[in-house]
């Protein structure tokens, strides 16, 4: 097995390593170990993975044969256009960014010598793990693929194209997946404050019985508090996905805003729908007891 070199250590990185048989062999960098207020924690990941941590990018980078790119959206394309991979190495950016963004870092990474991969990862990896779904695209989409089953990613599909194809279907998927939680959550804080929640909810649930809209606001908001910051960066880029593309872009532009909002609230999702709407709509002083 060759040495592979993970770039961002976070809930993906965490999720790829575990338990995988090249985990003896991966080395992996996150910037937060630059930071004395995130190092330790940051160190503590990687003891828990038993994934060797490395001070700096070049060092994860030494020698691999291939390289997982997991850092924030935000990012992506610095991340790729500083690394110096080794000749042939496979760069695999699994990170949620525009179609353009994914080719000026296949621009930066093809002319260091290496192969890139853009690789969209279509659902969360938490429980699956290596068994959550993947699509490659690009020159090298081929060799990506063989690379990643024969890390142990059990669900990997080639999509025909040039880099960026992967992405569009990322990102485009992104508008209603993304939309959804940030209109659900825009439907329901106002319902609680006009005093009229459980209305709304058996009107929804009498149009939609596939769930319980109870369920679902629950489910979204939980997911915009634990990662609405980066689903607010990965908006930006569905925002450049549309503008390239001339379709327009006004609903995904609110859906960052209220995403971002959610995760500025800083604190762990509670349990429960009354809890978290507890936690996103304070009760005002005026308010009837």
């Amino acid at each position: 097995m060759e040495r592979i070199g993970l770039i961002g250590f976070g809930e993906a990185g965490a999720a790829f390593a575990a338990g995988a048989e090249w985990v003896p062999y991966a080395r992996a960098y996150d910037r937060k170990t630059d930071d004395p207020a995130t190092r330790a924690a940051k160190q503590a990941d990687y003891a828990a993975a038993v994934v060797v941590g490395t001070t700096t990018a070049a060092e994860a980078l030494n020698g691999t044969r291939a390289v997982f790119s997991l850092v924030t959206a935000d990012q992506a394309l610095a991340t790729a256009e500083s690394a110096v991979p080794a000749p042939g190495t496979l760069w695999l950016d699994c990170n949620s960014v525009a179609p353009d963004t994914k080719r000026a870092a296949a621009r930066a990474i093809e002319a260091a010598g290496a192969r890139y991969v853009d690789v969209a990862v279509m659902a969360p990896v938490h429980p699956a793990r290596r068994g959550v779904p993947l699509l490659v695209s690009g020159p090298h989409a081929e060799d990506g693929a063989a690379m990643l089953v024969r890390l142990g990613f059990a669900n990997v599909g080639v999509v025909t194209g040039s880099v960026g194809a992967a992405s569009a279907i990322k990102m485009i998927r992104s508008v209603m997946v993304k939309g959804l939680e940030a209109l659900s959550a825009e439907c329901v804080l106002a319902a609680e404050a006009a005093g009229v929640r459980d209305q709304v909810i058996a009107s929804l649930d009498a149009s939609w019985r596939a769930e319980s809209w109870a369920t679902r606001f629950d489910y979204n908001l939980d997911r915009m508090l634990t990662h609405g910051i980066r689903r607010a960066a990965e908006m930006q880029e569905v925002v450049k996905t549309l503008e390239a593309l001339g379709t327009g872009s006004s609903m995904s532009r609110g859906t960052i805003e209220r995403q971002r909002a959610a995760g500025a609230v800083g604190q762990t999702a509670p349990a429960g729908l009354e809890a978290k709407l507890s936690l996103l709509l304070p009760r005002r002083e005026d308010a009837a007891p």
